[in-house]
């Protein structure tokens, strides 16, 4: 699914909030990519993988069609936590690592890793950068 708006991928919070908010809303986890050119714009965002309640498959193969597709130099990656809790599991962290090594060879390089969901409290969208908080080593 290509969006087609270009903005700019700026921080996690406002990459989350302008991109992601839909996806955090799902009833279903879903897998989301975000193209990015060389200026940091993103070209497009692209739903990869729709799983279950409690997972979603995410493969190198189809997290990095769209990207080779749109000649992007970075991509974003994000997924939803559907029961809001945004804290990456440890396969959440297994799965960012493998992609940010696929794309070391590709030469895409994946520039953060984005968790979403929906605070059951206050209903307001959460999310979760592993990139500022430094849990994987992005390239």
């Amino acid at each position: 699914m290509r969006d087609g708006v270009s903005v700019t991928a700026r921080d996690p919070g406002g990459t989350a909030q302008e991109n992601l908010k839909d996806i955090a809303e799902a009833a279903q986890e879903m897998f989301v990519v975000l193209t990015i050119n060389t200026k940091n714009k993103i070209i497009g965002k692209y739903v990869v993988g729709v799983g279950l309640v409690d997972q979603c498959p995410a493969h190198p193969r189809e997290v990095f069609r769209p990207a080779i597709v749109d000649c992007a130099y970075r991509v974003i990656v994000a997924h939803n936590h559907p029961s809001g809790e945004v804290s990456p599991s440890a396969e959440d962290l297994r799965i960012t690592r493998q992609l940010i090594e696929a794309g070391k060879i590709l030469g895409i390089h994946v520039i953060d890793s984005i968790v979403v969901g929906i605070n059951d409290t206050n209903g307001e969208l959460c999310w979760f950068s592993m990139r500022e908080e430094g849990l994987v080593q992005f390239s």
